[in-house]
Order: structure tokens, then C-alpha cells, then sequence
């Protein structure tokens, strides 16, 4: 099915969000001693699709605990587990936990994950 102008000027718009909304939680990460995440341009596809779903949800209105557990569900369903440390490559993650029992270092991910892709959209006339 060929895709129409608009449905391309909204995945554009989408990807921005992505990005912006990543590159953000990254310097939040590094900020606070975590330097596992990756640059948008080095992440691996399951990563910005992730990233992508988040955006969905985050422009359809999700709070930063809707968004988490949608990110939880997501994760569940493809393989991953708690584990102390993340380690994508064992499918492990610390924050596979309800948004209740993340610290509140881990919440506030999600706080400007929501934040980032709200503004960025917002300009871009999402």
C-alpha cells in the first residue's frame, strides 16, 4: 500500500519526537552516572521502535505511568525479564517492575520522555 504525503509528514514528525525524546533521557542518564544508553544514531532498531511506540502513546495522552507500563507490556512480550543490570543482549532491564516500584530516578524518564514529546510535537504541528 503506497503511503500518502501526510501519513509521511506524520512519521517524520514522529521520528523527531523519537529522537528528541531519546537523546533527552540520555543526557538524564549520563546526568545521573548511567552511560549505557546510546545516541539515537547508534541504537539498535528494537530500541527506536520502542521509542516510537512510546511516542504514540505519549501524543494519544499517556501519562509517564501509562507510558511505562506500555513499555513494560512491550518488553514482556518480546523476551525480556527483570535483571539487576540492564543487558539487552540476556533481555534484561532493572525497570521491568510496575511504575510504583521504580525509583524516582527511573520515573522521572518517563516524565521527560512524556515532556519532550509533547514540546517537540507541539512545534512540529503534531
Amino acid at each position: 500500500m503506497m503511503s500518502t504525503s501526510h501519513e509521511i509528514a506524520i512519521e517524520v514528525q514522529a521520528e523527531a519526537c523519537a529522537r528528541a525524546a531519546h537523546e533527552a533521557n540520555r543526557a538524564y542518564c549520563i546526568a545521573i552516572g548511567d552511560h549505557s544508553q546510546v545516541s539515537w544514531d547508534d541504537a539498535p532498531e528494537w530500541q527506536k521502535s520502542s521509542a516510537r511506540n512510546g511516542v504514540k502513546g505519549a501524543l494519544d495522552g499517556a501519562t509517564p505511568e501509562q507510558s511505562h507500563e506500555a513499555w513494560l507490556a512491550e518488553k514482556v512480550a518480546t523476551g525480556w525479564k527483570y535483571g539487576a543490570t540492564k543487558n539487552p543482549d540476556a533481555k534484561e532491564h532493572p525497570c521491568m517492575v510496575p511504575y510504583a516500584e521504580l525509583p524516582e530516578s527511573q520515573r522521572a524518564k518517563d516524565k521527560i520522555f512524556i515532556a519532550v514529546v509533547m514540546a517537540v510535537g507541539a512545534a512540529l504541528g503534531c
